[in-house]
């Protein structure tokens, strides 16, 4: 069975620049994958490559096992927001999905369908023009979902939303992802993916340097932030961990200890008797592990 998406040794070229290095990964129904990677990483270059708009140099993209040039019926298979989504902005929201509708052989009953999904209803005769960032974001989400497709590509859906549309459009894609539909979604805001996507596809230079599902990415990665210790001997604790040469920091209330196992700081304090009320390994953040995969500074972020 094909996957819903299939990046197979996709390579592009511009000149003398290699946007994307043999870079491959898949999607699958019922699943919401974050594509992260540095700005310049070939993140929209790959999105590109997927719908048809850019030819790549090598490599194939493939959905539901064809290039989206070949599929018999592309608006009912896949939809897409790239770069926020075209509109005009002299339309009213309801007949910018209307032209679309139309366009696309889909009846205009969809339109409103659509327009209360994505809580638009009360700004759908309002022109597009003069809707905030957020707004249009949702918009686009509407004319993706114009012929309700069993795949999403999305680029940057977050952008412009504030945390209530954030917080939105998170319960909004996992919604769509238990629908059974795969969506495959770029995004620099990393807190959200972490709270959002199933797996992580993260890319650096083009090339891929981490994909796996984000619950084993987060497993690998318990332990290493350190371990906290709370308890009225924590500072005694500490001490002894100092004179062993065991990187310590914190107060005398709480601890975080770098280098030790849970493990081993628990048979020290039992050795020495030392009366804690926790003792908890620090997990790394997504955003942590992805600037240790990408070697990203946090100055810039991913596009």
């Amino acid at each position: 069975m094909a996957h819903a998406i299939e990046v197979a040794g996709l390579s592009k070229r511009f000149g003398q620049i290699l946007a994307v290095d043999d870079l491959s990964f898949t999607a699958d129904e019922g699943r919401v994958v974050g594509f992260l990677g540095p700005n310049g990483a070939g993140k929209t270059t790959t999105l590109r490559m997927l719908l048809g708009l850019v030819n790549p140099t090598s490599g194939a993209a493939t959905i539901h096992g064809q290039p989206f040039t070949t599929l018999q019926d592309p608006v009912h298979t896949v939809g897409a927001v790239l770069d926020g989504g075209m509109l005009h902005p002299g339309r009213t929201g309801r007949n910018h999905l209307r032209a679309l509708a139309r366009a696309s052989g889909v009846p205009t009953a969809r339109v409103d369908e659509l327009l209360e999904l994505v809580a638009l209803k009360d700004a759908a005769n309002r022109r597009a023009g003069g809707y905030s960032l957020g707004m249009r974001q949702r918009l686009g989400l509407a004319a993706a979902l114009i012929g309700d497709p069993k795949v999403l590509v999305l680029d940057e859906p977050a952008n412009g939303l504030d945390p209530q549309g954030i917080r939105w459009l998170r319960d909004f894609l996992k919604r769509l992802a238990g629908e059974g539909r795969a969506i495959l979604v770029s995004s620099h805001v990393l807190a959200e993916v972490s709270q959002t996507v199933d797996d992580v596809v993260v890319i650096s230079q083009g090339r891929s340097v981490r994909q796996a599902p984000l619950a084993e990415i987060m497993a690998a990665s318990s332990g290493q932030g350190g371990v906290q210790v709370k308890g009225p001997d924590v500072r005694r604790l500490g001490d002894i961990l100092y004179q062993q040469g065991v990187p310590v920091s914190g107060t005398p209330e709480q601890i975080r200890v770098q280098g030790k196992t849970g493990e081993e700081i628990g048979r020290l304090i039992a050795e020495h008797q030392i009366v804690i009320s926790e003792l908890s390994p620090i997990e790394s953040s997504l955003e942590e592990i992805y600037f240790e995969l990408t070697g990203a500074t946090g100055t810039g972020g991913p596009s």
